[in-house]
This record gives C-alpha cells, structure tokens and sequence, in this order.
C-alpha cells in the first residue's frame, strides 16, 4: 500500500494524501523520504503550480513514528536522514498548502508549519507535545511557532505540550483559515486552483520574499521585495497581465 497517494483534482494542482492510517500518519523515515522525493520532483514539473498535503479526517499526521524514534542514539544517523522531507520543503519554489483535519501534532504540526498556507477544519487539532516524552521539538517547531505566533504564545504550548485547537491556532497565527471539516480538502484545493491559474513567476517570487524576508531586517527585506518587483517587468506574463486587464478579458499566464 502506498504511503502517500497523488492525485491530480485540477490543473497545475497536485494533492499529497499521507496514507498510514493505522498510526494516524506518523512519519516515518520511509514517509519522509517519499514526501521529499515527490517534492522535490513536482517542484522540478512544469505543469504543476501548486501542491496540496493533507491526511484524513482522524489525523493530518500525529507525530513521528515512536517505534522508530524510541530505537535512536544520540549518534544515530537516522537523525540527519530524518530531515530530507524538512529540506525538500525549505528548497520548494511552488506554494504548498496544508488541509488539515484531525491531529497536527508533534512532526505533524512540524510538517503544517513547513507549508505555506494552512487551512484547519473546525476539529483539528495542533501540537508539540514532545516535551511529555523527555525530549523537544526537533523540526523547527519552536522556531517556526514563534516566528507565527510570538514567543508568549510558543512557549505557553511547547513547555506544556497541550493541544491548539483550530480556532485559537488561526487566532495565534499557527493556521491561516478555518473551515468545516467535510470542507478542508475542498477549500484548500479551490485555494491552490485559484492560485495555479495565476503568473507562476510572480507567485514564486512572492514565495520567496515573504520566506526570507522574515528573517532578516526590514530594509534588507524591502530591498529584496523591491528587486523581485523590478525583474517582473521583463517576463511576458507582466505584458499579458496588463494587457489583458486593458483589454477587459481572462489572462493567459505561461509561467514566461
């Protein structure tokens, strides 16, 4: 059975389904390293502009696999293998959205807060409870919670481990929209087509200076902002938007 199911529901859309239901989508090393390898290779296809990761409707992903994690040395190189998924996604040019429903927790929620949008269904559930096991989080947890929801926030779930509910996780700024549950997947796939449809250029650039603009100062980050802007003017896909928006008609972008 495969571990992650690809669908294509609309053009320029790929969606990811995590498919170990009978561990709530834990992640484990084999998960992982097919989540990077479809990734890396859709980010490299032409036609795809968008990709959609979901779960089901009990878990989005519930964490790392314990089995595996239970079995590790301080020294075990399954630590460095464990981040392949983390750097195929760090390395993606293309808008990843996550539909979650169900349990976010621990490198589930890691894998959330990895994406670039984030819709949670009203039940949905995020966390790092990794402090209950005598360890931490180790896939930027503390360090993406806090850049998204403020260090007050971070600290009060991480040092507790509790739950986020999906309405105090998009109040805090951990997911982007809530929706009904049976309307996670929908939404998020209407979401990622109504992006497909526009210049795939001027959304990989918005990508990449809102992801590195955050981390460094604000003039560095408007200097970035401000060349990005510039070198849109020489694609085909400014002409067509323009004209096209003149013209009073649906533009055509070709991604040119």
């Amino acid at each position: 059975m495969a571990q992650i199911i690809e669908e294509r529901p609309a053009p320029g859309v790929a969606l990811l389904k995590l498919n170990r239901p009978e561990v709530l989508n834990a992640l484990s090393l084999g998960i992982r390293r097919e989540l990077a390898e479809m990734i890396t290779r859709l980010d490299g296809d032409e036609e795809t502009r968008v990709i959609v990761i979901t779960g089901d409707d009990k878990a989005f992903a519930a964490g790392a696999d314990l089995v595996e994690l239970k079995a590790r040395k301080v020294q075990d190189k399954a630590f460095q293998e464990s981040r392949i998924a983390w750097t195929a996604m760090k390395a993606c040019r293309i808008p990843i959205l996550a539909a979650v429903n169900g349990f976010a927790l621990g490198g589930g929620c890691e894998l959330a807060l990895h994406c670039d949008i984030i819709i949670a269904g009203e039940s949905a559930k995020f966390g790092l409870p990794e402090v209950r096991l005598g360890i931490m989080p180790g896939a930027g947890g503390t360090q993406r919670l806090v850049r998204a929801a403020g260090k007050f926030k971070a600290m009060r779930y991480a040092l507790t481990g509790d739950h986020i509910p999906a309405a105090e996780a998009v109040a805090m700024g951990l997911a982007s929209e809530m929706v009904a549950d049976a309307d996670v997947v929908p939404h998020a796939l209407k979401l990622a087509a109504k992006i497909a449809l526009l210049p795939p250029i001027s959304v990989e650039s918005i990508k990449e200076v809102i992801t590195l603009g955050a981390d460094v100062p604000l003039e560095t980050a408007l200097s970035l902002e401000s060349k990005a802007f510039q070198l849109l003017f020489a694609t085909e896909d400014k002409e067509e938007g323009t004209t096209a928006f003149l013209e009073k008609r649906k533009p055509v972008y070709r991604g040119k």
